[in-house]
C-alpha cells in the first residue's frame, strides 16, 4: 500500500500495521539474521550449553562426594575434552587409512558396472545420454582460428627461447604456517567452547536465577521448579542419548569389522554422532560404508550384509530400546524434525546438522515448562496439539466421526468404552455447548454434531464396556488416557432377574431437555447402558414440548433420564420434571447435567429423585436401581441407597 502526502489513514490500518504479528514477525527476523550473522559467537555457545548438560551429573557426583567445584569442574572438563580429542585423532588416523586404500577399489567399481550393464540391453535413455555426450563435445570444441599467411622463415631467423617461471621455494616459517592455518579456526572453536562450558559449570546457579527473572519472576517457586525439572529432564536426555547413540556406534562399527568393511571404526563412530539427527541420521550415515561395501566387495554379499546390520540395528534401537529410554516425554513431532534440521543446516552448515535436534529438544522441553515458551512445544513437540475433547469437537465439527472413531479403538485398547464418552466424548460436547451459549453454533451445525454423534455411536456399538490389557502407541490416545480419571466397574444386570418393573423391554426412557447437543449426550447414556444389560431408548427434545408431551410413549418406562449439557436453566428443568411426572407417575426421575463444575443445584430444588453430573455416576443409579431390593453394595447398605448419596 502506497500513501501520498495528505492521505488519511483509518485507525485499522494503523493497527494492522503495528500489530503483534508485524512485531512478532521483525523480531524473529532480527533473531535469524543475528544467529546467521554472529554464528562464529554462537556455534560455540550452543556446543558449550550442550555439553554442560552432559558434565553437569558428573560434575554433581564429585560435589557429592565431598570434592570442591573448583576441582570437580576441571576434572570433568579435562576428562571430557581429552576424550573428543583422542576420538578426533582417531577420526583422522582412520579417514588417512581410508584414503590411501581408496585407488585399490576403482577397478572393482568398474568391474560392476560393466556387469551391470551386460544385464541390460541398450535402451532409449542410454541412447539419448550417449546423443548428449557426443553434442558436448562437438560444443566443446576449440573455435578454429582464421590463419593468416605468414612468410616462410628465413635460415637466419633465431628460434623463440622457453621461458618458465618457478616460485621460490617456500621457507621453514611459510611450511610451519600452511601446516597450522587448517588449524586455528577448529582450534578456536575448540577453546571458546572450553571456556564457555567452564562458565557455565561454575556459574549453573547464577545463570538459573537470570532465566527465572526473564522466564517470570511473579511465581518463583512455579518457575524454579519447571526450570530445576526441565535442567533434570535434559541432563538425563542428553545423557541416555549420548548411551544409546554410542552403543549404537560401537555395534555398528563391530559389525562392519566382521563383515570386512574397510575403516569400519570410522563408519561407526559416524554412525553413532549422526544418530543425533533422529529418522534421517543413521540412513545417511549408512550411504558411505554401503558405498564401500560395492567397491570393496567383487560380489554382492558385503553390500547385503552391511545394509541387514544397519537396517536391523537401527529398527531394534528405534523402535524397542529407544521408546522404553524416552518414551515421549520430550519428543519431537517428524515435521519439527525435518524443519529444525534444515533450519539450523542452513544457518549453522553441517554443525547445525549435529546441533538441530538436541537444540530443538531444549526449546520444546523449557516450552513445556515455561508459559512464556509455550508456543515452542505446540509447533514443535509431539504431544497433541489439541486436548482430546478439543480434538473430538474438532471432528465433530468437520464432519468426520472416522477419525474419532480411530482415537476411540486406540484408546479402548487401554481403557473402556464408558470411560472414553465421560472423559472424551460428554467433554466434547461441552465444549460444543458453550460455543451454542456464545451464539456461535447455528442450528444446522448443532444437527452436524448430533448426526457425527449418533454414526460414531453406531461405529461403537460392537464394543464391549469392560476392562483392557492392551496398550496403544498413538500420541492422541495417550494425551486422553493421561489425562482422564479410571471409572469404578458398573455392574451386568440379566433382564429376567430384574423385577416386574422392570421386564419390559425399553424400561429406561432418556429424554433430550432443549437442544440437539442434549440428545446426543442421551444417545451415549442409551448405548452404555445397554451395554450392561438394561435396554433404554431415547425421546427427542420436541417430545417434551407442550404439544408433544402428549404422544410421547411411557409405557413400560420405570425410569426416565433428562438429559442436558445446560446448568443455568433449573426453571425450566423443573418444568420439564413437572410435565414427566405428570405423564408417567410411576417412573422415577434423574436429571444428568453433564460435566457441570461447582453445581449449587440439588434434586430437591428440581424436584428430581436423584442428579448426576458424570456419566459413571448416572448408569450405576440406573443400574443399581433396576436390581432387586435385597441386594446390597460392598459396606453392606442397599445398593439404592448407596447410589442416591453418591449422585444426590
Amino acid at each position: 500500500m502506497i500513501l501520498n502526502i495528505g492521505d488519511t489513514v483509518r485507525p485499522g490500518v494503523v493497527q494492522a500495521v503495528r500489530g503483534p504479528g508485524v512485531a512478532a514477525a521483525i523480531v524473529a527476523a532480527l533473531i535469524i539474521t543475528g544467529l546467521y550473522v554472529g554464528r562464529e559467537i554462537f556455534v560455540p555457545i550452543a556446543l558449550a550449553i550442550l555439553l554442560s548438560f552432559v558434565l553437569s551429573p558428573p560434575v554433581d557426583r564429585l560435589e557429592r562426594w565431598r570434592v570442591p567445584r573448583s576441582a570437580a569442574v576441571p576434572i570433568v572438563v579435562v576428562g571430557a575434552f581429552v576424550l573428543i580429542f583422542a576420538l578426533g585423532s582417531l577420526i583422522a588416523s582412520q579417514v588417512t587409512q581410508l584414503a590411501e586404500g581408496l585407488p585399490g577399489y576403482q577397478q572393482t567399481m568398474q568391474d560392476k558396472i560393466s556387469s551391470l550393464r551386460s544385464f541390460t540391453s541398450v535402451g532409449p535413455l542410454e541412447r539419448a545420454a550417449s546423443v548428449l555426450q557426443d553434442l558436448g563435445k562437438e560444443l566443446n570444441k576449440p573455435e578454429a582460428s582464421v590463419e593468416t599467411p605468414r612468410t616462410a622463415p628465413q635460415p637466419d631467423q633465431a628460434k623463440p627461447l622457453l621461458v618458465e617461471v618457478r616460485a621460490p621455494p617456500p621457507t621453514a616459517l611459510e611450511n610451519v604456517a600452511s601446516l597450522i592455518s587448517p588449524l586455528l579456526q577448529p582450534l578456536a572453536t575448540v577453546g571458546v567452547v572450553l571456556i564457555f562450558v567452564v562458565f557455565i559449570l561454575f556459574q549453573r546457579e547464577d545463570l538459573r536465577n537470570r532465566l527465572i527473572k526473564l522466564a517470570g519472576a511473579n511465581d518463583l517457586q512455579a518457575t524454579t521448579s519447571a526450570i530445576d525439572d526441565a535442567a533434570g529432564r535434559l541432563s538425563g536426555l542428553f545423557l541416555s542419548q549420548l548411551g544409546l547413540n554410542t552403543a549404537f556406534g560401537i555395534v555398528i562399527g563391530l559389525g562392519l569389522w566382521v563383515i570386512g568393511v574397510p575403516s569400519a571404526v570410522l563408519w561407526g563412530i559416524l554412525a553413532g554422532i549422526m544418530r543425533f539427527v533422529p529418522y534421517i541420521g543413521a540412513f545417511i550415515a549408512a550411504f558411505f560404508p554401503l558405498t564401500l561395501a560395492i567397491a570393496v566387495d567383487p560380489g554382492w554379499s558385503m553390500l547385503a550384509w552391511t545394509a541387514g546390520l544397519i537396517i536391523i540395528t537401527e529398527m531394534t534401537v528405534g523402535h524397542a530400546i529407544e521408546p522404553m529410554l524416552f518414551g515421549r516425554s520430550s519428543g519431537l513431532s517428524p515435521f519439527a524434525v525435518v524443519v529444525s534440521a534444515t533450519f539450523w543446516t542452513a544457518l549453522w552448515g553441517p554443525i547445525g546438522l549435529v546441533l538441530a535436534t538436541p537444540m530443538t529438544v531444549c526449546l520444546v522441553v523449557l516450552g513445556h515448562h515455561v508459559e512464556s515458551l509455550k508456543f515452542f512445544d505446540i509447533l514443535l513437540g509431539d504431544r497433541p496439539a489439541l486436548s482430546p475433547p478439543e480434538n473430538f469437537y474438532q471432528r465433530m465439527l468437520a464432519n468426520d466421526p472416522g477419525e474419532a472413531v480411530e482415537m476411540a479403538e486406540e484408546y479402548l485398547k487401554e481403557r473402556t468404552l464408558s470411560e472414553y464418552y465421560e472423559e472424551v466424548a460428554l467433554k466434547g460436547l461441552k465444549l460444543a455447548h458453550n460455543d451454542l451459549k456464545r451464539d456461535r453454533l447455528p442450528a444446522v451445525r448443532l444437527a452436524a454434531i448430533r448426526d457425527s454423534v449418533i454414526e460414531l455411536i453406531d461405529d461403537l456399538a460392537d464394543e464391549d464396556d469392560d476392562a483392557r490389557k492392551g496398550d496403544t502407541n498413538d500420541a492422541e490416545a495417550e494425551a486422553a488416557i493421561e489425562a482422564s480419571v479410571p471409572m469404578p466397574e458398573l455392574p451386568f444386570v440379566i433382564r429376567e432377574g430384574l423385577p416386574a418393573a422392570w421386564q419390559a423391554e425399553y424400561p429406561v426412557l432418556c429424554v433430550a431437555e432443549r437442544t440437539d447437543l442434549d440428545e446426543a449426550a442421551a444417545l451415549i447414556l442409551t448405548q452404555i447402558l445397554s451395554k450392561h444389560g438394561l435396554g433404554a431408548r431415547v425421546a427427542k427434545k420436541e417430545d417434551v414440548s407442550s404439544s408433544g408431551i402428549f404422544r410421547l410413549d411411557g409405557e413400560g418406562v420405570a425410569l426416565v433420564c433428562i438429559s442436558a449439557l445446560d446448568d443455568g436453566s433449573p426453571a425450566y428443568t423443573r418444568h420439564v420434571v413437572r410435565k414427566l411426572r405428570r405423564k408417567m407417575p410411576q417412573a422415577n426421575i434423574l436429571v444428568c447435567y453433564w460435566m457441570a463444575e461447582n453445581l449449587a443445584i440439588t434434586k430437591d430444588s428440581i424436584k428430581a429423585d436423584a442428579l448426576a453430573t458424570r456419566l459413571s455416576t448416572a448408569a450405576k443409579y440406573c443400574l443399581d436401581l433396576a436390581q432387586p431390593r435385597g441386594e446390597t453394595s460392598e459396606d453392606g447398605a442397599p445398593a439404592r441407597d448407596v447410589v442416591l448419596r453418591v449422585a444426590g
